[in-house]
Parts: structure tokens; sequence; C-alpha cells
């Protein structure tokens, strides 16, 4: 009798939820969130859609999963940074949580759709809490109080996790023209015409859109969430909390 070992078929794997999660967040990374469908998943795992229910309960239910998994990869890439000593002086706080924020960006932009899924979750991944458990700690090395910390926490908001939550986010046509790029030209695309008709009224927008540049889409997360303007805010942000905790510790 023939072994299975040599009949030259290899086994299929054995579908389960971390592998459905890993082609999702695969999927979503090549043709972006919008293509991420329990039809298209089940196309790209070579199964029937109605397989997939054995393993997500519906599109929320899969969301709540491809964050869990970039969550885990966030906490995987900063578990391996190099620890604060533990005679670190105090201000070893400030870079040491710049750096662990940076790294969880780094880990965001290989997965640029990631942000919007977080904006919408309802509940938090268990990997995102202890993440966010680690920055608290850093700042109660840092001589911080638990009131300063809860501040802290609201001013950093998403730049906590690695990106910036915009005010708004005009379309990218309206950035790529006004801003030299180009992104999509033509005096018939309706949100350049609309600012257009509005230059008198908001001409200082239109000169800072004018003047203004960003980095290419490699390291951007949204509109104005390019690396350089990310990290200008945040530095921004950990410079007040260093002379607040200084100020605390007096």
């Amino acid at each position: 009798m023939t072994s299975p070992r040599t009949t030259g078929t290899a086994p299929r794997s054995v579908l389960t939820r971390a592998r459905v999660l890993e082609s999702a967040v695969a999927l979503a990374d090549r043709d972006g969130l919008g293509a991420l469908t329990m039809r298209s998943l089940a196309r790209e795992l070579g199964i029937e859609a109605m397989s997939l229910y054995h393993h997500v309960a519906n599109k929320e239910d899969l969301l709540d999963g491809v964050v869990d998994v970039v969550a885990a990869e966030i906490q995987d890439a900063v578990g391996r940074l190099e620890p604060l000593a533990d005679d670190a002086p105090l201000a070893a706080w400030k870079p040491t949580m710049r750096r662990q924020i940076l790294t969880a960006r780094a880990v965001l932009v290989r997965h640029p759709w990631a942000p919007t899924v977080l904006e919408t979750r309802t509940s938090f991944s268990l990997h995102i809490v202890r993440y966010y458990d680690s920055l608290l700690g850093l700042m109660r090395r840092g001589g911080f109080s638990y009131d300063l910390i809860h501040h802290a926490m609201h001013a950093l908001g998403s730049r906590a996790l690695g990106f910036s939550q915009e005010l708004f986010e005009p379309d990218g046509a309206v950035a790529g023209s006004a801003a030299g790029g180009g992104a999509k030209e033509g005096a018939d695309d309706p949100a350049i015409a609309l600012l257009a008709q509005m230059a008198d009224q908001v001409p200082h927008m239109m000169e800072m859109l004018a003047e203004v540049t960003h980095e290419g889409a490699g390291s951007a997360l949204g509109w104005c969430d390019d690396q350089t303007e990310f990290e200008f805010g945040l530095d921004i942000v950990l410079d007040g909390l260093d002379r607040l905790a200084a100020r605390e510790q007096s």
C-alpha cells in the first residue's frame, strides 16, 4: 500500500481562526481595507464563504480579530526593545517611551489600513491594553503621579499607539494639488473646485496648503500623518509632559 507521505499530494492545512486572521491581514495589506470582505477572504483561502463562519462570527468579529493580530505584532516588536535599566535616571522615561511609540508606528506603517479599524473598535485587544500599561509603567518610572499619567494619555491620544487622528482629512486630490503633488489633477475635481470657490474666505489655509510638503506614502498613515509630522507632535507632547513631571518632583 502506498504511504500517504509518498503520494506527492501535500495535505491541506487545517483552517483555524489564526490562519483566517493572518490571511485577512495579508489581504488588507495587499489590496486595502475595502477589499476585505467575507467573500474575498474565502476566495483568498480557497474555501466557501460559509466555512468562514466557523472561525469568525461576522465582519465585526473579523475586524476585531485583525486588530488583535496587528496589536500582537506591536507588542512583540516593543518586547524586543532593550528594557529600561533598573538604575536608569528618571529622565530616561522619555527617550524610552518615544522609542516604544515609534516602534508601534513602524508596525502600523506596514499595515496602513489598521488605524482606520482601530478607530472603530468598541472593545480593546488585550495586547493593546498591555501595550498601554507598559507606557503607564514608563511614566511611573519617570516619577509621574497617576493624575499626571491620566492627563498624559488624553494629551497623547492616538499618538500613544503610533498614529494621529486627523480633525478632518480632505480628499487626497486637495492635498496633492494644493501642496504641489498633483495627486489628482483636473478642474472638474469637486474637492479642488470647492477650495477654489472658498479661496477668498480662507486665504491662510490656501497659502499653507500651497507651501507645506509631506513625505511619500511609505511613511504616512493619513493626509498630515507622515513621519515628520507625527514625530513633531509627539515630541511637543513628551517635552511638555517632561516639564510637568519635573514640576511635580520639585
